[in-house]
């Protein structure tokens, strides 16, 4: 059976708790991803995705230069192990209605898995594995 390290992207970008919301939305520019794990001394804190920035900050009228990912990320997070069941995995996305979930051990963040990911593990000739295998559009 597949387990969540056969189809997680490793080596997540993190930033730090007390990291602005620019200083993530450069490093997402970057490496051309939509969500930064945020962290406090090395371990997982929360989450923050684009539209997290969008809405929790921009539509807010808050200075992206002065708020912090602290103030604006998901910190009641669904994680999961590296070496859980693929299966498992799909059923938890399901339950929690989220796209992303950050893979931790012993804490720490070492990958995270998207429904893009699932698709292109589980579904390879879905439109959404195409979509989510294809380059960006710079």
């Amino acid at each position: 059976m597949a387990t969540v390290r056969d189809a997680m992207t490793g080596d997540p970008r993190c930033c730090d708790s007390g990291a602005t919301v620019t200083e993530a939305a450069n490093e997402m520019k970057q490496g051309d991803i939509g969500a930064i794990l945020v962290t406090e001394s090395d371990v997982l804190s929360g989450i923050v995705t684009d539209r997290d920035i969008v809405v929790r900050a921009v539509a807010d009228g808050r200075d992206p230069d002065d708020t912090t990912l602290g103030d604006v990320c998901t910190s009641d997070l669904t994680t999961l192990s590296p070496d859980e069941e693929l299966g498992d995995a799909v059923r938890r996305v399901k339950e929690a209605n989220i796209r992303r979930l950050p893979v931790v051990e012993d804490g720490k963040p070492v990958g995270i898995l998207s429904l893009g990911d699932l698709a292109e593990k589980l579904d390879p000739e879905s439109v959404l594995a195409d979509i989510s295998s294809a380059p960006a559009n710079n």
